[in-house]
């Protein structure tokens, strides 16, 4: 198994969307982004943001600034072999009440594409229709959504189903970007054959 900390080519060529509103919890987007981009990814952060950047936190500070790589309006989930949804409080709560957005994701759920979503990552896919009867954990505040959708909610470091891979918060970040890389890659030698 390739170590995924190092560059290589386990998932060379693989397109995936970084899904992203201003207030999304830093770290959960930058080190997922340097895993993915250094097993050979091609991620690109999509975001509603008018403007051209998107602008993360450290917890309850603001942050630095992204720039946005596609924005939402002309997004084309088709373009994208896999989905990244960070974390963060305000960033999935406002991504959740966008009706583009949240048919990003619903698109992803319907092609059955690899998702993987950490802390409050998990509430857009709640109204995606992509929770229901799937084992998640998330940042504990969520357990009652995510039950009440449907979902097997866990207290747990990283939880993999059915193409779904979560994780509940920063600390998690190790096992969360291990567990991603290798769904992905998956999910990538599946659509080759």
């Amino acid at each position: 198994m390739p170590d995924i900390n190092a560059t290589s080519s386990t998932l060379e060529g693989m397109k995936v969307a970084i899904l992203v509103s201003d207030g999304f919890e830093q770290v959960e987007t930058t080190e997922p982004r340097k895993a993915l981009d250094n097993a050979g990814a091609r991620t690109r952060i999509v975001s509603p943001v008018q403007g051209g950047s998107v602008r993360g936190w450290n917890h309850h500070d603001p942050a630095d600034s992204f720039p946005v790589d596609v924005p939402l309006k002309i997004a084309n989930p088709d373009d994208f072999d896999a989905l990244l949804l960070p974390g963060g409080v305000v960033n999935p709560d406002t991504l959740r009440i966008d009706e583009k957005a949240v048919a990003f994701v619903r698109a992803f759920v319907e092609a059955g594409k690899p998702i993987a979503a950490i802390c409050h990552g998990p509430w857009t896919l709640i109204d995606a229709g992509g929770v229901e009867g799937r084992k998640m954990t998330s940042w504990p505040s969520l357990h009652a959504d995510l039950q009440n959708a449907g979902a097997q909610w866990s207290d747990a470091e990283v939880v993999v189903d059915r193409g779904l891979v979560t994780s509940r918060k920063p600390d998690d970040i190790p096992a969360f970007n291990r567990e991603m890389t290798k769904l992905f890659e998956q999910a990538r030698e599946s659509a080759a054959h």
